[in-house]
């Protein structure tokens, strides 16, 4: 098969929905042979389905327990061979700041999304050495580099995911590893719109009047498709970034940019 990605087998974690699922069709159409990981499976098999014939494997895991890392590895080389790339998609959010966050929910946050990519990437680096190299993508979040509203769990996982990317960049350039980030802003999911369908329910107003309140601070007004950020995981995975190392790469519609002081300042409103 052809396309950008043709040879090159890919794990996947979180591929069950959102993000990780549209990574994984993305690859999967650009040629790359692709182990899907999730803890929904009924979601993996969807994925599997819309992807070409024998491209994608689904291998239900839970990316807290450092025993799958293994067994997604071992999956990967069974099905492919070799292992060229992973994608670190698999995450969870939970609310609640620092004095009030239960702690168990607290500790599942920084399980999944942070120590599950550490046992991952530790799993998958060595054969990246004896290959020669490879691509490690990372997806964070608009909240590593910024901060949330009673989001401290998810505020302290996405940032140490870059740390941790960024680390496997520095040590591992010389085995001609690459490790990229991502940062999503609020991306237009599945799980998206259910939150806004109850945060509509809750205060009154129409799901669409939420979603334009979400975005509204934010220059293009607009929330990321996640083609979009499946687009950008494609360019890091491929030969087409062979230089590029360490990078965070916000996807975002302009948020990152935005000062809170002054977000709701509109000059050419007042002009007006």
């Amino acid at each position: 098969m052809n396309g950008r990605l043709a040879g090159k087998v890919a794990i996947i974690t979180g591929a069950g929905r959102g993000i990780g699922a549209a990574i994984a069709k993305r690859f999967a159409a650009e040629g790359a042979k692709i182990v899907i990981c999730d803890l929904l499976k009924e979601g993996l098999e969807e994925t599997a389905s819309a992807c070409p014939e024998g491209s994608a494997l689904p291998f239900p895991a839970d990316v807290r327990k450092i025993e799958n890392a293994q067994a997604m590895v071992d999956a990967a080389l069974k099905f492919g061979g070799k292992i060229d790339i992973l994608v670190n998609d698999a995450g969870i959010t939970r609310s609640g700041g620092v004095a009030n966050a239960d702690v168990d929910e607290w500790m599942d946050v920084i399980a999944t999304n942070l120590f599950g990519p550490f046992y991952i990437m530790r799993a998958v680096i060595p054969h990246m050495i004896d290959a020669g190299g490879g691509s490690i993508v990372s997806i964070s979040s608009l909240a590593g580099i910024r901060r949330m509203p009673e989001a401290s769990a998810y505020s302290t996982s996405k940032s140490g995911l870059i740390g941790l990317a960024q680390s496997v960049a520095f040590d591992y350039g010389k085995h001609g590893i690459r490790s990229n980030i991502i940062c999503p802003g609020l991306t237009h999911t599945k799980n998206v719109d259910i939150m806004a369908e109850n945060l509509g329910k809750a205060h009154g107003l129409a799901k669409e009047e939420v979603l334009e309140n979400m975005v509204r601070y934010s220059p293009m007004r607009c929330l990321v498709p996640p083609d979009e950020i499946a687009a950008a995981a494609v360019y890091f995975a491929s030969d087409e970034s062979t230089s590029v190392t360490g990078t965070v790469f916000s996807i975002d519609s302009g948020a990152a940019i935005v000062d809170a002081s002054v977000a709701g300042f509109d000059p050419h409103e007042r002009l007006r």
